[in-house]
């Protein structure tokens, strides 16, 4: 066990990917949104550090003008917690964000959130190149629907494929049962 907790990174939990009829419309988004929900909580209640990630773009989705982009509302920033915007799937096409985690030093950070094949996924292939830790909460990310295919096998293989460079917990396993996190 580290003093310090690691940083809760929520990443693109944003009303285009709950709304139906959207091409980045996910499959499991109420089961999903629950379970960030219960780890925002624990995080937000023991005062530990919580950052956001939001996906913008200049094409027909994740237009910074639409308010498809907007946070869903109960997932939204509280005041206190830093957000970033990032225009690529990478939360490190952010300036700002590639700055703030360079300045860290010995951090780790729990990742969860949507956009699992593309805002994670990346996010943890520039991390680990950064040398930077993550987790991510296996039960608590999830992807759009695949074009074809079985959703759920697909983000299984998401994840074994980001487990080559991140560590991969459910929420479960993150916390035990005293409260403290295991990362």
């Amino acid at each position: 066990m580290h003093d310090d907790p690691p940083i809760l990174i929520c990443a693109d939990l944003q009303i285009e990917y709950v709304t139906e009829g959207r091409s980045h419309v996910i499959t499991d988004a109420e089961a999903i949104t629950l379970r960030c929900l219960e780890l925002m909580a624990l995080w937000r209640e023991n005062l530990w550090p919580v950052m956001h990630l939001k996906r913008i773009a200049q094409a027909a989705w994740f237009n910074p003008a639409s308010k498809l982009t907007d946070w869903i509302a109960e997932l939204k920033p509280r005041p206190g917690e830093l957000a970033f915007e990032h225009p690529l799937p990478s939360a490190y096409s952010s300036a700002r964000f590639a700055e703030y985690m360079s300045n860290m030093k010995n951090i780790r950070c729990v990742l969860l959130g949507f956009s699992l094949d593309e805002t994670i996924l990346s996010t943890v292939v520039d991390g680990f190149h950064r040398s930077h830790r993550y987790q991510v909460v296996s039960d608590a990310v999830a992807c759009r629907r695949p074009g074809v295919g079985d959703p759920f096998s697909y983000k299984r293989a998401v994840v074994r494929v980001i487990g080559n460079y991140a560590g991969i917990q459910g929420s479960a396993d993150l916390i035990g049962a005293s409260g403290r996190i295991a990362v």
